[in-house]
């Protein structure tokens, strides 16, 4: 029998996303839903995450947090998904997931909170500036369906999560290339799924 996922989230976190990523799979999981505040810092959900944030998976005896390293874990845990390309062709695959949590995910987090570094300050910061990690992101994405392969990806999932939040929320500016790109991946059956149990279907 393999061992259990146990997948602790909120349904108002970046937890979607690894719930995209356990639907698209197909595996059974049990889900654990953490509230933010007393319930994430308690003491048992401490020694899954000491960061007391989710989402976070415990796949048997193995704990892992941080939503890149999740998904990269799943893909490579259950192969028959196809979730990741052939090992020998991972270039553009970690490049764009690795972008994502490294990049993009900080430059949007600085924005919504309305700071961007100035031109002193541009070099302290791995992604430099919103909009360069934006205008990146565009050229990387434009005119593409697969982001690192000839077919649906991780990474696709990673970058079409955080680009459809971002919009969704107008956090990211709907720009054409953003909005193409997106479109099919969240028409995809498990993403329809994780927004029906979330209540967010609309």
């Amino acid at each position: 029998m393999a061992d259990e996922i146990v997948f602790y989230t909120n349904p108002q976190s970046r937890g979607l996303t690894t719930h995209w990523m356990l639907e698209e799979i197909g595996c059974p999981y049990r889900m654990e839903v953490k509230a933010y505040g007393p319930e994430m810092k308690a003491p048992d959900y401490l020694a899954i995450n000491p960061m007391g944030k989710v989402p976070a998976i415990k796949h048997g005896d193995t704990v892992v947090t941080e939503t890149g390293a999740i998904l990269c874990y799943l893909a490579d845990a259950f192969p028959a998904a196809k979730l990741a390309p052939p090992a020998g062709e991972r270039g553009a695959y970690y490049r764009w997931l690795y972008f994502i949590a490294g990049c993009a995910e900080p430059a949007m987090s600085n924005k919504s909170a309305g700071w961007d570094p100035n031109e002193e300050l541009q070099r302290r910061f791995g992604y430099g500036t919103y909009q360069l990690t934006m205008d990146t992101l565009e050229k990387a994405v434009a005119g593409k369906r697969h982001i690192a392969a000839d077919h649906f990806t991780a990474a696709d999932l990673f970058v079409s999560s955080f680009l459809n939040f971002g919009m969704m929320f107008n956090i990211i500016e709907k720009r054409p290339a953003f909005a193409t790109y997106v479109k099919p991946h969240v028409e995809r059956p498990a993403w329809q799924k994780v927004m029906k149990q979330s209540g967010m279907a609309g």
